[in-house]
């Protein structure tokens, strides 16, 4: 029997003689030494929404609970949950946990007040009456230690609120998500080599870390108290520590990173060959706020943001915004200071919805939400939104209505045109979101794990490169001399850019279509309509020299009582026939590689028009079709058009936030990750 056995098997006859003089006195009454309450971040919830509760642990002073892996004694916290029909709860997530050792008996816990946090999701259909109370009860059961003595603790919480109504919001939540652990978005290797538990975790050098310490969440993989040696080998962090005799067994690892007092990183850990170990990871103290040294990779993955938004220029997914922005460079002429003022505002507005977008991606990530780039378009009522204000922008490109920004002429051109630019650039980012273009992923994949100044600058970067085309042009008068001159073809060529932006109107009432089902996409055409004929009355009041904003009104409230109503739960899929694909899960997947059998993994949406391109181009051809079928290539297919924690998990493993993703899986090795921008080529030679 192995040596950590052996401690575990002391252990819990430690624990069994420190629970005896509790059982004896149990008639006595007394308190709960770690006291729960059950606690909301919002006092009114409505439906089709999804709120977190907290249940808030206090213990006494001395006293301490245990993480969801207590170690080598000890036991979780458990709670079973009462809630009213059409509610269902996720898992409870644990903060980050601390490091006890008592008689060389190591217990992962608590010291203090901690809060274990779920999701609440609220079904759309729940049968609640406007502003009625309801009740959230569990029951729970929980493990109450100190150093000489554990008592088994349970007890009952609840909590009131209201159903609607006025929203109250408890600030607590932002500590209680900051100390949660926040998702790894690489895969992490390990490999057992002469009893030595070995793990490779990408972690960049610029990172900041302090005292890192590996937390197994799968059992029986290492021995708890054995001594941790973390060493850096490059971007790699490497961990070795003694393995449990049934460490062989297990087939993954689920664990969490501690890389400072509060900080940490959940991750899971493949088989796979782990790099030699290198030079020691310091134990010192350091503020997790500060990058340390070799600020080179932030360069890099921040050059990378600045190539990858500079290359979705010519993406499928931009080209349509950039016809206004083409438009508004040509009706300047040679104008410099004109140019200049309005490139600037174009990338001061792509640039602030970048970082909007970034800041919010990594709040969402910092809660414990698995969430990756154009983590908004998975919403219904977001693509409603676009569809109907793409429409808008169509139909002022046909000549429909005007705005003065854009028509070129008239006494508001140039009060407005810095404006009108910076809402081209503003909209130009936000429906480049769907693109996860060459050099973007692992660019996007380093801001999820470097310090949170350091991804800004990157998501700034990225901005910085989708506008560089027309900064080049505004203080390069080489360039701009070619551009033609302004002139009565300007019109025609306005209206002749309608046409995308019709097309992109129409993607994206595919995109709703799938996502909320014949329902929400009647609903888009006919707001769309609605739009439309506002717009028409606003165009003829126009011509007639009166004001247009009284049509306006009806529209935005059409808007508004559209978002409200759409629906958002009709499932999605992605269509795949030809190749006879299989929906992915990680447990498929792994049948299949057991089965030595090549495997073609991609990952979708119906919102990235850079995956139905790839689709359209080279996924879905029968010459594929028929090469996979010849070389028993399995494909298994993931659809993110909904969002999928499963699936983002899986991409963050991947070094990826978003989508598209392709990976090929031979037989006994590790897989190759596919470009971004596939051909018919590239995936008839998978397999020879």
């Amino acid at each position: 029997m192995r040596f950590s056995l052996m401690k575990t098997v002391i252990g819990m006859i430690a624990a069994f003689f420190c629970l005896m003089p509790v059982y004896a006195s149990a008639q006595i009454p007394r308190e709960n030494a770690i006291t729960a309450e059950l606690v909301s971040d919002t006092s009114a919830p409505g439906p089709d929404m999804t709120f977190t509760v907290a249940i808030l642990m206090q213990p006494d002073p001395g006293w301490h609970g245990y993480w969801l892996n207590p170690g080598e004694a000890g036991f979780p916290d458990s709670f079973e949950w009462n809630l009213p029909e059409g509610m269902t709860i996720g898992e409870l997530r644990y903060p980050v946990p601390e490091r006890l050792t008592i008689s060389g008996i190591m217990n992962y816990v608590y010291n203090g007040d901690y809060a274990l946090l779920a999701d609440i999701t609220v079904s759309p259909d729940i049968d609640l009456p406007e502003l009625s109370r309801f009740t959230i009860q569990a029951s729970g059961q929980w493990l109450a230690c100190t150093d000489q003595v554990c008592v088994p603790e349970s007890g009952d919480v609840s909590l009131e609120l209201f159903f609607g109504g006025n929203e109250v919001v408890d600030d607590r939540f932002y500590d209680f998500r900051q100390r949660l652990p926040r998702p790894l978005g690489s895969e992490a290797v390990f490999e057992i080599v002469d009893e030595t538990l070995r793990i490779g975790i990408p972690f960049p050098q610029s990172a900041a870390i302090s005292r890192p310490y590996f937390f197994a969440q799968t059992s029986r993989v290492l021995d708890y108290s054995a001594a941790q040696t973390i060493t850096r080998n490059g971007d790699m962090l490497v961990i070795e520590v003694s393995a449990d005799s049934d460490a062989a067994l297990v087939g993954r690892i689920e664990g969490l990173l501690k890389i400072g007092q509060h900080d940490g990183l959940s991750l899971t850990a493949m088989p796979g060959d782990v790099p030699e170990a290198g030079a020691p990871v310091s134990d010192e103290p350091m503020n997790s706020s500060v990058m340390t040294a070799d600020i080179g990779t932030i360069l890099l993955a921040l050059g990378g943001a600045i190539l990858g938004g500079l290359l979705l220029n010519i993406m499928p997914c931009v080209f349509p915004i950039l016809s206004l922005k083409a438009l508004s460079l040509v009706k300047a002429g040679g104008e410099e200071r004109a140019v200049r003022r309005d490139a600037l505002a174009y990338t001061a507005g792509v640039v602030i919805v970048c970082l909007g977008l970034g800041a919010a991606l990594l709040a969402l990530r910092a809660s414990g939400v698995t969430a990756g780039w154009a983590f908004q378009l998975q919403d219904p009522r977001m693509i409603l939104f676009l569809l109907l204000l793409v429409t808008a922008i169509a139909l002022n490109l046909a000549g429909l209505f005007y705005l003065p920004s854009i028509s070129g002429g008239g006494r508001f051109a140039d009060r407005d045109g810095a404006t009108g630019s910076f809402f081209t650039g503003a909209l130009a980012a936000f429906v480049a979101t769907p693109c996860t273009g060459p050099f973007m992923g692992a660019a996007l994949g380093a801001a999820l794990i470097v310090p949170t100044a350091a991804a800004l600058a990157i998501f700034a970067g990225l901005g910085i490169g989708l506008a560089l085309p027309f900064l080049i042009l505004a203080y390069i008068p080489a360039f701009r001399a070619k551009l033609p001159k302004p002139g009565p073809w300007m019109e025609g060529f306005r209206h002749l850019m309608a046409i995308p932006m019709f097309l992109t109107a129409l993607a994206l009432g595919w995109v709703l279509g799938r996502q909320s089902g014949v329902d929400g996409l009647m609903l888009g055409i006919a707001a769309a309509l609605g739009i439309a004929l506002m717009l028409w009355w606003a165009g003829n009041r126009q011509v007639a020299g009166k004001r247009a904003w009284l049509p306006i009104i009806p529209a935005i409230l059409l808007t508004l009582g559209a978002l409200a109503i759409v629906p958002t739960s009709a499932p999605a899929q992605a269509d795949a026939a030809l190749l006879n694909a299989e929906p992915f899960t990680e447990v498929r997947l792994e049948e299949l590689r057991r089965e030595g059998t090549p495997v073609f993994v991609y990952f979708t949406a119906d919102w990235c028009i850079t995956c139905k391109a790839n689709e359209a181009g080279a996924i879905s051809r029968e010459v594929v079709a028929n090469h996979f079928k010849s070389r028993n290539i399995a494909v298994l297919v993931g659809d993110w058009t909904n969002g999928d924690p499963v699936i983002g998990r899986f991409l963050e493993r991947h070094g990826r936030s978003g989508v598209p993703l392709y990976l090929y899986y031979a037989p006994g090795v590790e897989p190759e990750i596919l470009p971004q921008i596939l051909t018919v080529g590239m995936l008839t030679e998978l397999g020879n």
